[in-house]
């Protein structure tokens, strides 16, 4: 009773909202259209189980008048439970797609608001594959829960509805045994009341690790997809390092877990299918075991021990509930607790952000420089990484950042652009300041490569005359006559391509901030030299801060700044010129390799 107490306040916290957005009454209208046609269905059944009595009377009595009346008045049941059955599934598939719609644009919103898909990678694999929890999950949260809903509600309103026909043929057909009458009140309902129960009972005992089976299967087949598309994104590299093997062992390890949660669930699903099959089929000769010595005995009639079968049938089915969903109800309950997972991964990435203590992202009262204010950047278990206090990077400079390998200094990058929040201290920075980070393998959008580029911008807010001029400014005029190609460009371009491009979309952008994270680390040193002497000429407004290893880059930079060991974390230190290059061969903590 607590996991389905549980359950089901997951499951509202998740529902609920729809039915208050923005698009409530749309929602409010169809839900009850689709629940009053569910009743409606119920009425029809009542009034068919009426009618076996009536039908089955007039073949006993051989009354061709009455018998052609009730195919007659079945014909417009019929008619009526087929149109009402059309309708509900075109109202439910209608009420489907726009709650699907509503809670998917929730979760992709709160999902990538303020980087929280990043913060929650640092968390580990609280929530793994949200591409999942978006697009399966969420489809199969909508079409589960109304489909169960409906499921209960119908349930409950024929068990009232058959429970009062039930009771009134249990004193019309009482129990006969051996010769004798046993009046027990309402014989057929308990009947059908104890079969039920058992079956419930069995069910849930015997399927019950299927919830948890069902939720490992996911995330298998999952993890499964995603590694294929990591191969599929990587094939380059694989192909060089002739890791096709290694691949194909940890790719076949995965498929194993498929297959060997797979196994389990056939087993269990084989007892529980071979149990509710034989609950089933003893369903439909029980109740007329029940009534058949009171039928040859003469004290029903054939058409009243029909209704009395029908409606044990109705009772039991809607008792039985349970028993004929439990496998629907165990992929639901699986789904339910993935997004669950899911919600709560997005929340405690979103509050890593404003714990305390964490790395404070504020606005300067004046001024145009960024300020680091006692500010101690951590690793996520709490490592001490680099310390800075009283630095600033002052507005319209150009400053590199140099220091040994896993010593922080992209983590610094990172904490400046708030999506780093392990640490303490602040960083203020200049009111409606603009920054932009590019690192060192730029992120290009699978779309036209004038969407790539312009990227996070809307391909229609910069003209293509703009962006045909970045291109070839860059050193890529092969490319400036295909912005309208579509293609997977991080794929398709090599790496040196798509720094170029990275260095196109910051003179479209010109921030007034620009972090060059080796941004022109895969180019070669004339070229490098160019594009840097390019970003001056187009950016002269622009602060540039850099972080590379080449002495060359001192050229293009009148500060230096080394990250340098200062008892357990490294300390930004401006030094003169030349200074940064001796700073560069010192060893790194193993522990701090993790942050490059």
């Amino acid at each position: 009773m607590n996991n389905i107490r549980s359950t089901l306040a997951i499951v509202w916290r998740i529902a609920a909202p729809y039915f208050r957005s923005e698009d409530k009454w749309a929602a409010r209208v169809l839900l009850a259209a689709v629940i009053a046609i569910q009743l409606s269905q119920v009425a029809i059944d009542v009034l068919i189980n009426q009618w076996n009595n009536r039908f089955y009377n007039a073949l006993q009595d051989r009354n061709w008048d009455n018998f052609v009346r009730e195919v007659g008045i079945f014909t417009v049941l019929a008619f009526c439970s087929i149109g009402l059955a059309i309708y509900q599934f075109y109202l439910n598939q209608w009420l489907q797609i726009r709650w699907r719609s509503w809670l998917t644009h929730r979760y992709l919103g709160e999902w990538l608001h303020d980087a929280n898909h990043y913060r929650m990678q640092l968390q580990g694999d609280a929530a793994d594959n949200p591409d999942q929890r978006v697009s399966d999950d969420l489809k199969t949260f909508v079409e589960r829960t109304l489909d169960i809903g409906l499921n209960l509600l119908s349930s409950v309103v024929t068990v009232a509805s058959f429970i009062v026909i039930l009771w009134g043929l249990s004193a019309a057909a009482p129990l006969h045994f051996l010769g004798r009458d046993f009046p027990i009140p309402g014989y057929l309902m308990w009947a059908a009341l104890i079969y039920a129960v058992f079956g419930t009972a069995l069910t849930q005992w015997i399927g019950a690790p299927l919830v948890r089976l069902d939720f490992q299967q996911e995330r298998f087949e999952a993890d499964f997809r995603f590694n294929l598309v990591r191969v599929r994104e990587n094939s380059e590299q694989i192909a060089l390092l002739r890791g096709e093997d290694a691949e194909r062992g940890q790719l076949s390890m995965r498929f194993n877990n498929i297959i060997d949660n797979w196994y389990a669930i056939m087993s269990r699903t084989r007892r529980l299918i071979a149990f509710t099959t034989s609950y089933e089929q003893a369903a439909l000769i029980f109740p007329l075991m029940l009534l058949a010595p009171a039928y040859f005995a003469d004290r029903i009639q054939l058409g009243g021990m029909f209704q009395s079968a029908s409606a044990f049938e109705s009772v039991r089915k809607a008792l039985s509930v349970f028993v004929t969903i439990y496998r629907s109800l165990a992929e639901w309950r699986a789904t339910v607790a993935r997004l669950d997972g899911f919600e709560m991964a997005i929340q405690s990435a979103a509050k890593l952000k404003t714990d305390q203590p964490s790395i404070g992202i504020v606005t300067a009262p004046e001024g145009d420089a960024i300020n680091l204010s006692e500010l101690l950047v951590r690793l996520p278990d709490g490592t001490p990484l680099l310390s800075a206090d009283g630095f600033s990077i002052r507005g319209n400079e150009r400053a590199l950042v140099t220091g040994p390998s896993g010593a922080g200094k992209s983590t610094l990058f990172r904490s400046i652009a708030g999506i780093w929040p392990f640490g303490s201290g602040s960083i203020a920075v200049p009111p409606h300041a603009t920054l932009m980070m590019l690192p060192q393998r730029p992120y290009f959008p699978i779309g036209s490569l004038k969407a790539a580029i312009v990227y996070p911008a809307q391909a229609d807010s910069i003209s293509s005359d703009r962006v045909r001029e970045a291109v070839v400014a860059v050193g890529l005029p092969k490319f400036a006559e295909r912005l309208e190609q579509d293609a997977h460009w991080n794929r398709m371009l090599s790496l040196g391509e798509q720094q170029r491009l990275g260095l196109a979309r910051a003179l479209l952008c010109a921030p007034q901030f620009l972090f060059l994270d080796e941004a022109t680390a895969s180019l070669d040193e004339a070229s490098e030299a160019r594009l840097y002497r390019l970003l001056q000429e187009k950016l002269p407004a622009t602060t540039i801060v850099s972080i590379g290893h080449r002495s060359t880059l001192e050229a293009f930079h009148e500060r230096y700044v080394a990250l340098a060991p200062n008892g357990e974390a490294f300390s930004l230190q401006d030094v003169r010129a030349g200074a940064a290059a001796r700073a560069g061969g010192a060893a790194s903590s193993a522990r701090h390799k993790q942050t490059e």
